[in-house]
């Protein structure tokens, strides 16, 4: 039988900038959460300010961890230094290990309007810290929707629930990655192994975790 968990700390996101001077809301590496093992770094970026997010994520490198990019809103165009490129649109994941090193960039493909997204630094064990750098561009149209009876929404990005599968697979430190929405009143419950480190970063509304903790 699962047990629930008890909520350690209720945090907010801490306002700051990253890259070439883009605007961000800082949830994991800041000073009330320095990380959360294994998760180094969340970030949230959303304006409809374009002089916020236009001068975008110059070329930089990373090394041995992961970055998960999530696109609510918006287009980003990244690039790295073995050639390779994409394009990230509302809807869509990329999960890029980083590995042995990678230079790369993530640049606004848009003057204007609304940039929305999160990306998510996972960090990697130590046995794949030397790995070849390597990517999976996910399209929205192949992230799986659970749909309940009552009314809560769930998309699958990455782990499974209700036997539907995420659509990043083979990632290192085998993660769940789950964007729900509740309507009100409704409950989500996601069973976890008890060693997993756990968060919910609650960007719309606000809800009760675990006990009645409110987020």
């Amino acid at each position: 039988m699962s047990e629930s968990r008890s909520v350690d700390r209720v945090i907010v996101g801490m306002p700051t900038n990253d890259g070439a001077g883009v605007k961000l809301t800082r949830v994991i590496g800041q000073p009330a959460l320095l990380d959360l093992d294994p998760f180094l770094l969340l970030d949230e970026f959303r304006s409809d300010e374009a002089s916020d997010y236009i001068a975008g994520f110059p070329e930089h490198p990373h090394r041995g961890f992961e970055t998960v990019t999530y696109m609510l809103a918006g287009r980003m165009r990244h690039g790295d230094n073995q050639g390779n490129t994409g394009l990230l649109r509302p809807g869509s994941v990329q999960w890029m290990t980083a590995g042995r090193g990678i230079l790369h960039s993530e640049m606004p493909e848009q003057e204007d309007g609304l940039m929305w997204g999160f990306q998510l630094w996972v960090n990697l064990p130590a046995s794949d810290k030397m790995t070849a750098p390597r990517y999976q561009d996910v399209p929205p149209e192949e992230i799986r929707t659970v749909e309940r009876a009552d009314g809560v929404q769930i998309k699958v990005i990455a782990g499974e629930v209700d036997n539907v599968g995420g659509a990043v697979s083979a990632a290192a430190t085998d993660p769940t990655y789950l964007d729900v929405s509740l309507p009100a009143g409704s409950r989500f419950d996601h069973v976890l192994p008890s060693d997993y480190a756990a968060f919910a970063y609650v960007f719309e509304g606000s809800v009760d975790i675990g006990s009645g903790d409110t987020a």
